[in-house]
């Protein structure tokens, strides 16, 4: 059959789908001939960034992917980890930033979609979303419009498809002006022998589209999101989806009921580059051709394109390789629920990707070199410099009580019930512990006392500083919020955002900061199991801070023994767990200096990953022993914003008076790491407590009583007594007056 082609190819052309000169070289030594239109935009789907990391491969190989629970690795919809009982848990994050700074609300919504059906693709039903946001100043003209339409899109698309959201991120700098941050992480419960994958198995099977028409929304969408944006940003609008959670949820309900039947052989979402990305990586993973006639796809629209049917992104999309047997079966289920059902095409054995249109073939190429050998590069780097450390002497001073109500109050640390409230955080009923706290904690289905803890932690400014330190460091503080919790940490994934990384000091933060994640998690016994990378974040020129996204998951075996942020009543010994015998040293990239004093240099602090690990058993150990009432992680702002959170979280003050002769600032600011607040059951003269810190100075940890709670204020060192309530005032009225302004 004679290939179709009615475009001239020109270079002209060739750039605006992304491909380098290099690149088109290799599609002509391939295909033999020059590639038809439908072909190129096959291609530029394939081998752009977004879809095949050609630029990250390299560096994610490194990353600790296998362990004991570990049942799936990358290289699926989702990671699937084992929590006992035959059950296991499939998670995911991915980000939708591009589409989210063209048009917030549509790129936020299908964002939480796309995410939501990589872990049902797997045969899991979602119990749990998380988001992790990041904004430009408060005071550029769009942050504003862009969190409205975000925030809105996230609540809209999750609360209607019936997920709770019970956790996540929002944080605010002027290196997102240019380029917002939209991560949605989605976890779901499957049974350990119920998971389903996208290889193709068997030849002359049926491939069959499920779910909702195709149109021409999202065209080019991955595309757009492997390149910088430029001033003409608002022409790459109609390359942003539109969603229905509603069709979602039908299209959910009507996938588990099909696993359920035994049809499906292999199954996998349409996402970024749609029917293209999902055909290939089904053919390719199974050593298969694909064959598929586009003539039989549902449509919304008229005179679609070849072009423009294999690049839609249109959502709530699936596409399946069915048992033929099954197929009355299948179809019947997918009617029931309103959704489409068309065979569209074969599997072959020729290893060829065939495109039929209109009586024409469009495409004939090579599926592998489409799929699993699309190019890889080992991009240049150069290592980013170190910042010299703050002088000894360098330590700027101001009145504690201000600075912490300063701090409580500005972008960063305030409050961030305006955002939460939009959400569902407690639908299905299994919500243990809602956003604000230390993890999101969700009770597992059917168990008497099992739960999951989930958390998303990074710290760009970290990251920036020192891309190394900066990632072991938002590996740590999510292995830490997990564990504050009480839940034994299993496994991460990562969402890996970055800008060009063509640019040499771009792909050193992006080297060093992946290097730091893989020594943290083998450190820590914290595989990443899934994940995305996000490149060419820029603008102009002007690239985001590093920002490599963790998010974790926990096991709670007995959540009648989870631990919780506030205190729990009056009268209790208030611990710091884990940190140097100063209680607090590092100041160097702290919200104190940045916030207080407008710096940002030195270094990040570092991370000791055995003492992280040995810290962290400790207190986890603490809780599950029944000994302690509340805990807390220390992170951004350091003891006097832990305090002031567990204080406001309870209505219960304390008083803590400081360390006799040692400089308040540090003490109370500084950001050192591997730092819990613990406060235990027992008195300060008790048996116990003398035998907690026995076990605690035989393991080499520090872990002084450092005050007690009590009354209706907090009370650190010399400062005056700042009160629970002004405390959240200040807390509570950022955002609302930020978003009302």
């Amino acid at each position: 059959m004679t290939i179709s082609n009615t475009v001239k190819i020109t270079p002209e052309l060739i750039a605006s789908h992304g491909l380098k000169p290099d690149e088109y070289q290799r599609i002509l030594d391939l295909v033999g001939r020059e590639p038809t239109f439908t072909e190129l935009g096959i291609f530029s789907a394939m081998w752009n960034e977004h879809c095949s990391y050609k630029s990250s491969k390299k560096w994610l190989r490194t990353l600790p992917t296998k362990g004991p629970r570990v049942i799936q690795g990358p290289g699926e919809n989702a990671g699937v980890v084992d929590i006992g009982d035959g059950d296991v848990v499939v998670f995911k994050m991915e980000s939708h930033n591009h589409p989210s700074f063209i048009e917030p609300y549509q790129g936020a919504a299908t964002g939480v979609g796309g995410i939501l059906r990589d872990v049902f693709t797997m045969g899991a039903r979602p119990i749990a979303a998380m988001n992790a946001l990041r904004f430009g100043s408060p005071d550029h003209p769009k942050t504003r419009h862009l969190v409205a339409g975000v925030v809105s899109g996230v609540g809209g698309y999750g609360n209607s498809f019936g997920v709770p959201t019970v956790g996540g991120e929002v944080n605010f700098d002027a290196r997102y002006n240019g380029n917002i941050l939209v991560n949605a992480f989605a976890a779901g419960l499957a049974k350990a022998d119920g998971i389903f994958l996208s290889q193709a198995k068997g030849v002359g099977l049926p491939v069959v589209y499920l779910g909702a028409k195709t149109g021409r929304d999202g065209v080019g969408g991955a595309t757009m999101a492997s390149a910088e944006f430029d001033d003409k940003i608002d022409e790459k609008r109609p390359t942003v989806q539109v969603g229905d959670p509603f069709t979602e949820k039908c299209l959910l309900e009507a996938c588990l009921e099909l696993m359920a039947s035994g049809a499906v052989i292999a199954i996998q979402d349409m996402g970024a580059a749609g029917l293209t990305c999902s055909a290939v990586e089904m053919g390719a993973k199974g050593d298969l051709g694909i064959e598929l006639d586009l003539d039989k796809v549902p449509v919304r629209e008229e005179r679609m394109s070849a072009y423009e049917m294999m690049l839609s992104e249109s959502q709530e999309r699936m596409l399946m390789v069915l048992r033929p047997e099954k197929e009355e079966e299948a179809e019947a289920i997918f009617v029931k629920w309103g959704l489409d059902f068309a065979i569209v095409g074969k599997t072959t054995d020729d290893l060829r990707f065939r495109i039929l249109h209109q009586g024409e073939e469009v495409a004939n190429l090579p599926i592998k070199e489409l799929g699993d050998q699309a190019p890889e590069y080992d991009r240049p780097w150069v290592e980013p410099a170190k910042r010299a450390p703050l002088a000894a002497n360098d330590i700027p001073q101001a009145d504690v009580a201000a600075a912490l109500v300063k701090m409580l109050g500005g972008p960063d640390l305030s409050s961030r019930r305006w955002v939460w409230e939009q959400y569902d955080t407690l639908i299905q009923g299994n919500s243990l512990q809602i956003p604000g706290g230390d993890a999101g904690v969700v009770r597992v289905d059917g168990h008497a006392s099992k739960a999951l803890a989930f958390s998303s932690d990074v710290t760009p400014r970290y990251c920036e500083a020192d891309p190394y330190e900066g990632g072991k460091q938002a590996v740590a503080e999510c292995w830490r919020n997990l564990t504050a919790t009480g839940s034994l940490p299993l496994a991460a994934t990562d969402n890996l955002n970055f800008g060009n990384p063509e640019r040499p000091e771009i792909m050193g933060q992006f080297a060093k900061a992946v290097t730091g994640i893989g020594d943290a998690c083998r450190a820590l016994d914290f595989p990443i199991v899934s994940g995305n990378v996000s490149l060419y974040n820029e603008t102009n020129g002007q690239g985001i801070l590093p920002t490599p996204t963790i998010g974790g998951v926990g096991l709670i075996d007995d959540w009648s023994k989870m631990a919780r942020l506030g205190f729990a009543s009056e009268g209790e010994v208030i611990l710091l767990v884990g940190g140097p015998a100063g209680w607090g040293s590092h100041l160097a990239q702290s919200i104190y200096m940045r916030d207080i004093h407008g710096r940002s240099d030195g270094p990040p602090p570092p991370v000791d990953l055995a003492h992280e690990k040995k810290v962290g058993d400790f207190v986890r150990k603490l809780i599950h022993s029944g000994a302690t009432t509340a805990v807390h992680d220390l992170s951004d702002g350091g003891l006097a914003v832990a305090l002031a959170e567990m204080a406001m979280a309870s209505g219960i003050g304390a008083t803590v008076p400081g360390l006799s002769g040692a400089d308040p600032i540090p003490v109370f600011f500084g950001e050192d790491q591997s730092r819990y607040l613990v406060t235990v059951k027992f008195g300060g003269q008790s048996q116990e407590l003398q035998a907690l810190w026995n076990e605690a100075k035989a393991l080499g940890i520090f872990a002084p009583w450092i005050g007690t709670t009590g009354g209706s204020e907090l009370k650190l060192g010399s400062a005056r007594a700042i009160s629970i309530k002004d405390l959240k005032t200040a807390h509570e009225s950022w955002f609302p007056a930020f978003m009302e302004a």
